[in-house]
C-alpha cells in the first residue's frame, strides 16, 4: 500500500478541507473513515485533484449537532488498518472562555513583571 499524507488546507463555513497525497501515484485511494468519540461520522467527500496525479481533495462537513462546549475532535483514519492520517479539533463555548481569560490574565501579569524588571535594569545600568 502507498504511504498516505493528509494535510489541512482550510476550514471555511464548517467544511474542513485537506489534500491527500499518495506516495505511489498509481495506487488506489483507500477508504477513509471519520470518527467522533469512536463513532463513525458521515459527511466527507474525496475527489481527485484534476491537475496532480496521486493527489486528492478531502472535504469533511462538520456536523453542527456535534459542536458543543469544550473541545470536539474528529479523527480521520484508514478503514482497512485503522491508521490515523489526520484530525480536526473544534474548540467552542463557555468551557474554554474561562481558561482563555485566565491565561490572558496570567500573561498580562507576567508582562507587567517583565516591564518593571526591564525598567529597573535600565535605571541600574544607566541605559535609557
Amino acid at each position: 500500500m502507498a504511504d498516505i499524507k493528509l494535510v489541512k488546507t482550510s476550514l471555511k463555513a464548517g467544511i474542513w478541507e485537506g489534500e491527500i497525497v499518495l506516495s505511489d501515484v498509481e495506487a488506489d485511494l483507500p477508504d477513509i473513515v471519520v470518527t467522533h468519540r469512536e463513532q463513525p461520522v458521515t459527511g466527507h467527500v474525496v475527489t481527485e485533484a484534476p491537475d496532480r496525479a496521486g493527489t486528492y481533495i478531502f472535504q469533511f462537513a462538520i456536523p453542527s449537532d456535534l459542536i458543543n462546549d469544550g473541545v470536539e475532535t474528529f479523527l480521520f483514519t484508514l478503514a482497512e488498518t485503522g491508521e490515523r492520517i489526520g484530525s480536526c479539533a473544534i474548540i467552542a463555548g463557555d468551557a474554554i472562555e474561562g481558561n482563555t481569560r485566565a491565561e490572558i490574565d496570567l500573561m498580562r501579569a507576567e508582562l507587567d513583571m517583565l516591564k518593571r524588571a526591564f525598567r529597573r535594569h535600565c535605571i541600574e545600568t544607566g541605559a535609557v
